[in-house]
This record gives C-alpha cells, structure tokens and sequence, in this order.
C-alpha cells in the first residue's frame, strides 16, 4: 500500500471484499470475525505508547484531576461507554468524568448532521470545561482527521492538559495534535468506511486498558479485585463481601458486619475486620492515597 493510502486506510476499499454482499452468509460471518480478530491484533503494536500516554494521565490526575472524553459519531459513543463505566466499576466520581462531544448530548444516540466539522464548537466545549494540567483529554477519530475532534485537542492543549490521541490512520492530525499519540493502524474496512467495524473495535479495545491501566495505578484495584466499588444491590453486596473476606481471611458474615460499619468501603472494611477502627482505618489508607497494597505493604 502506498504512503498515501495508508494514511487514509479506514476510507479505502478493500478488494477482497468488494463481492461481500453476494457471499453466503456464513462467509460473510467469517470474514466479519476475522476483520475482528485483526483489529485485537493491531491493539499490540501499540501498547508501549498506550503505556506511556496511561502512566501520563495517572501522574496527572491527582485528587482532583477529570478524565474529559473527546469524539464525534461513532469515536464518541465508544468513548461514552468507556468514561459511563467508570463510576459503576472503580467509583470513579461522577465529577471527574466529562464528555465533549460535537453535537452535544443530544448525539449520544443520534446523528447530528454537520457536527463533526464545527471547529468552533469544538474550541468553545473546551473552554468552557475550564481545563488545567490536571486534566486527561482523550480524543479519538477513526480517520485522525475529524475537525470537531482535532481542534478540541489542539485547544486542550493550550491548557496545558495531558493530551491523548487514538486514531486509526497513520499521519493523522490527530496524533500530531496529541502529546501522547496512540496509532491503532487497522487498515481498510470490510465496508469502506464503515469504522464501526475493527476501527471502533480497536478503539474500544484501546479506552478499556488505558482507563483500567489507570485505575490500577491509582489504587482501585487491589488483587484482581474492584475494591472502590460501591455496593449499590443485592448482586454487588454479595461480591463486596466475598472481597473483604478474601482481603482479611474471615467468613462473609463477619465481612458482611464490617461493611455496615463502613458504609459499604470495601477497604476500610477489610481493615476494620484486621483489627483496625473506623477512623484509624480511614487515616491509614489515607496517608497511602488510599492504596491497599501500600498499606498492606508498609505493614508488612
């Protein structure tokens, strides 16, 4: 493939498929799920850049700090539905969690025609969000090239914020826009431009580890477990008390008490079950930023 295309392989035609609507359907299937399969792929050549753009945005969110998702169509309802699980999973403050997307929220669900291509709006999201250097801005675009989403990018980054691109296109705008660059070259589509496909399958991929990779460093994991998860039903509660009972080595019953006590905090309650009051228990994992191996760690 030429320089050229490459740099715009999401629009290309790939003439493998170019008979794809006159296939069985089994085969188009097949196809469908090997296109799937390659763009899981494409997620590895990527991972020491995903890396280093994931310890960034840990470094710099502090106690304070949001993570600000930015997109358009497609890139934007995959960056919502990373950002949206964010609160349920880690207890990631609702706060700390913001959208700009072009067209709105009324684009959540819908098309908004034109909306890509409003740079002002663009300009004008960002400021209004009042970014600092504490803040983690995202943005992704399939193509690199998206308007809305390259100028949000560029803006942020007059703030000072740490800046994050994910595109699918090499030479992308995009990525040159970013501090952290993040390329996921998944190359044409099955269907010419329809990056819903392994493109929003790549991206997907891509939002998961970083906002996972950053809960991990921040603490909200502890073993393989979501330990900042709020116990909000019957199903949670269950899974609260299994955790507490694996952390401190009592049964459920006693894991069950202790989570009462603690208004449902996972953490103060193993620590409370290891012999600890609420408010020594609560100064503990304060002083180690609220990082249970830490903790566990200095007392050896």
């Amino acid at each position: 493939m030429k320089r050229t295309d490459r740099a715009n392989a999401t629009e290309a035609v790939d003439p493998r498929f170019t008979d794809l609507d006159a296939w069985s359907g089994t085969a188009a299937l097949e196809a469908m799920w090997e296109g799937q399969l390659a763009a899981v792929a494409a997620v590895g050549q990527c991972l020491p850049a995903l890396a280093a753009a994931t310890d960034a945005a840990a470094d710099a969110l502090g106690d304070d700090g949001r993570l600000v998702y930015v997109g358009a169509g497609t890139s934007a309802r995959v960056a919502i539905q990373d950002g949206a699980e964010l609160t349920p999973t880690f207890a990631w403050p609702q706060q700390r969690v913001h959208f700009i997307i072009a067209g709105g929220e009324s684009a959540f669900v819908t098309s908004v025609e034109g909306a890509e291509d409003d740079m002002d709006d663009a300009i004008a999201q960002i400021d209004a969000a009042r970014l600092s250097a504490h803040d983690v801005v995202i943005a992704v675009a399939a193509s690199g090239t998206t308007p809305f989403t390259v100028a949000a990018l560029r803006q942020a980054g007059r703030y000072q914020a740490v800046t994050v691109g994910i595109a699918n296109n090499r030479q992308a705008p995009l990525l040159a826009a970013a501090k952290y660059p993040v390329l996921v070259e998944t190359g044409p589509e099955l269907i010419a431009g329809s990056t819903r496909m392994k493109a929003g399958t790549a991206q997907k991929i891509v939002l998961n580890l970083m906002s996972t990779g950053i809960m991990l460093r921040l603490g909200r994991v502890y073993r393989g477990m979501m330990v900042n998860m709020l116990p909000t039903n019957a199903k949670l509660k269950r899974r609260a008390e299994a955790m507490v009972a694996r952390i401190a080595g009592c049964s459920e019953a006693q894991a069950a008490s202790a989570l009462e006590e603690t208004g449902g905090d996972i953490k103060l309650a193993a620590l409370v079950v290891l012999g600890y009051d609420r408010t020594e228990a609560a100064k503990l994992l304060a002083s180690h930023k609220g990082n249970l191996r830490r903790v566990f760690d200095d007392l050896g």
